[in-house]
């Protein structure tokens, strides 16, 4: 009964006139989505992934080309910040982090990036799944664009990008880490196990999307090529296309990059790892179970409205 994006009643007048608390209403949104909502955000995700350097006035009014829909700007800034994306053009206070967090320095300026295992990365996307959406995380070795480890989550906290790094760790070992100052990343959780390992931690400069380019080159891949031509209807299904996309993505998928390599031929061939041997397929633990963490609902509307 609530419409947050009312052009003439605030949520506090709404609240007062439909006798309860606005705090009791903000709870209830930031616990739910609207069917509407995650129709939307599946939409914003399309034309993100196809141009990432859109914010929230040019999605905007490409939804009202395309779709004919006439959405407030202000519903989309709050759907893109739910979804953890902003348009990648300079401007300060893109990432989300935490202020008690530490903030490391970006430690790949001028750096020539030319070996396996010199530097890896990881960045969180936004996955529709059914009526419903899910998070993914992945670790990346920049030199060679081979996929160490993946997780799926149907919320934002760090855990889900700890089990991911310390997955990739299994593999091996950079010798720097860089990721976004989002607080996933920045968490005590996250940062201890790259120093324990002895990882220098790098952070990308706020409003500098392009010092995670690789992986965003990854997602826009795993999305055309995968997610979106089969959209898939339940989070069993995404996990089992998601270890069969990164399969072919590292072992099949030539890297023009690479000079028509695949990414697990330039990394193992250059890091000489072949005699670490083969780990379980990613997405899977050693015993080749699937995590638990997988087996989790996707993020869905209440069926009744508030």
């Amino acid at each position: 009964m609530i419409e947050p994006d009312h052009e003439t009643l605030s949520v506090r007048r709404q609240c007062c006139l439909l006798g309860f608390s606005r705090s009791g209403w903000y709870a209830a949104r930031d616990r739910q989505d609207s069917v509407e909502d995650v129709v939307l955000m599946n939409e914003i995700d399309r034309l993100y992934t196809k141009w990432p350097w859109y914010g929230s006035r040019r999605i905007r009014e490409m939804l009202r080309r395309e779709k004919g829909l006439q959405v407030n700007r202000k519903r989309i800034q709050r759907l893109m910040r739910r979804m953890g994306i902003a348009g990648v053009m300079p401007r300060p206070k893109t990432s989300r982090r935490c202020p008690e967090h530490r903030v490391y320095p970006y430690l790949l300026r001028g750096v020539e990036v030319s070996r396996p295992d010199q530097v890896w990365s990881t960045d969180i996307t936004y996955v529709p799944v059914g009526s419903g959406y899910m998070y993914l995380v992945a670790v990346m070795d920049w030199h060679t664009r081979y996929v160490l480890s993946w997780e799926l989550s149907n919320t934002l906290d760090s855990s889900f990008c700890v089990e991911a790094l310390q997955a990739s760790l299994l593999r091996g070992k950079p010798e720097i880490f860089n990721t976004d100052q989002g607080s996933q990343f920045t968490a005590q959780a996250f940062t201890s196990v790259l120093r324990d390992a002895g990882i220098r931690i790098s952070m990308d400069g706020r409003g500098r999307a392009l010092d995670n380019v690789f992986v965003e080159r990854l997602w826009r891949s795993v999305k055309d090529e995968d997610i979106y031509l089969h959209a898939y209807e339940t989070v069993p299904e995404l996990f089992r296309g998601l270890i069969r996309y990164f399969r072919y993505y590292n072992e099949e998928r030539p890297h023009q990059g690479l000079a028509y390599r695949t990414p697990a031929e330039a990394y193992r061939g250059e890091a000489g790892v072949e005699s670490r041997g083969r780990p379980a397929p990613l997405g899977l633990d050693k015993g080749g179970r699937r995590p638990e963490r997988a087996l989790a609902g996707p993020r869905k509307p209440d069926p009744s409205p508030p």
